[in-house]
C-alpha cells in the first residue's frame, strides 16, 4: 500500500502516527497521539483527535469530530482515550468523545458500524460492531451498544443505558432502561393534522376566501365521521371548483402509506 497522502492545507500533529494509504484531506486535522491504520480516509474539515487509535479503512466525513475532550463537568484534561476498530463510517458532523477516568478512561467503538450525521457517542460508551446509529441518534455517557443494534433518528439513550444486540430503537425515541436483545423499541406518539394552515396561507397570498373554503374541506376530512373514502367523495360534490381543494384530492389519492388526519 502507498504511503499516506496528506494535503498541504491539512494539519497533522506531530506525535500523529498515519499508516500506509491513509488519505487526509484539505483543512483536516489530526491531533495530537493520534494513530490512523490502514486505508483511512479525512474528508476537507474532518477532525480526528486523540491519545486514540483508529483501525484500519475508517472514513471520516467533512465537520465529524472524532476523538475529542469528553463532555463532562469534572474531566480535568486527563489522560483518556479513544479506541475504535476497522471499516467504520463517520459521517458529517458526527462526535465522539473519549473517555474519562471514573468512566474507565476509554471509549471504544468495534468494527463496520455506521454514524450518519449529527449522531454523538460519549463518553466512556462501548459501542460494539454493525451498529447503526441514524441521523441525530445521541447517546449519553457510559451506555453499551451491542453488535447489529440500531438506534434511530433523533432517539436519545440515558447515561448508563444498555442496548442489547440486534435491537432496534425507533425514531425520535427516549430510553431511559436497558433495551432487550432483538427487541423493537419505540415511544409512542400520536400525530395529529389540525387543519388548514391559515395564517400561513394568508400569509402566502392566499384570500380568506380560498383559506375558509380549505378550511371547510379540512374540516370534511378530520372532523365529520366520515372515512377517507367517503370524506373526499362529499368533497368531490362540494368542492368541484375550488382548484386547491382538488389539489387536496389528488394528494390524498395518491398516498400510499396513508394520510395524517
Amino acid at each position: 500500500m502507498s504511503a499516506p497522502e496528506i494535503h498541504p492545507q491539512a494539519v497533522v500533529a506531530a506525535s500523529a502516527k498515519l499508516a500506509a494509504g491513509v488519505k487526509v484531506g484539505p483543512y483536516a486535522v489530526v491531533g495530537e497521539e493520534a494513530e490512523l491504520g490502514e486505508g483511512c480516509v479525512l474528508h476537507p474539515h474532518a477532525a480526528v483527535g486523540g491519545p486514540a487509535k483508529y483501525g484500519r479503512n475508517n472514513v471520516f466525513y467533512s465537520f465529524c469530530s472524532i476523538g475529542g475532550d469528553p463532555q463532562d463537568y469534572t474531566f480535568r484534561g486527563e489522560r483518556t482515550e479513544l479506541i475504535v476498530g476497522d471499516g467504520n463510517i463517520f459521517r458529517e458532523y458526527v462526535t465522539v468523545s473519549r473517555g474519562t477516568v471514573k468512566g474507565g478512561g476509554v471509549t471504544r467503538v468495534g468494527h463496520e458500524n455506521f454514524f450518519l450525521a449529527y449522531s454523538h457517542v460519549g463518553h466512556d460508551d462501548q459501542i460494539g460492531s454493525h451498529t447503526l446509529f441514524v441521523n441525530g441518534a445521541t447517546l449519553a455517557g457510559h451506555v453499551s451498544v451491542d453488535d447489529f443494534a440500531t438506534i434511530g433518528s433523533f432517539s436519545v439513550v440515558h447515561q448508563f443505558c444498555r442496548v442489547g444486540r440486534y435491537a432496534y430503537v425507533g425514531a425520535c425515541t427516549v430510553i431511559v432502561q436497558d433495551v432487550l436483545p432483538f427487541s423493537r423499541v419505540v415511544t409512542e406518539r400520536e400525530t395529529k393534522s389540525f387543519g388548514a394552515n391559515a395564517i400561513g396561507l394568508e400569509r402566502k397570498g392566499f384570500s380568506k376566501e380560498r383559506v375558509q373554503t380549505l378550511q371547510r374541506a379540512f374540516r370534511l376530512l378530520n372532523r365529520s365521521k366520515l372515512n377517507t373514502s367517503q370524506a373526499l367523495a362529499e368533497m368531490r360534490k362540494q368542492f368541484a371548483n375550488s382548484p386547491d381543494v382538488q389539489e387536496l384530492m389528488l394528494f390524498i389519492e395518491g398516498a400510499e402509506r396513508g394520510i395524517v388526519k
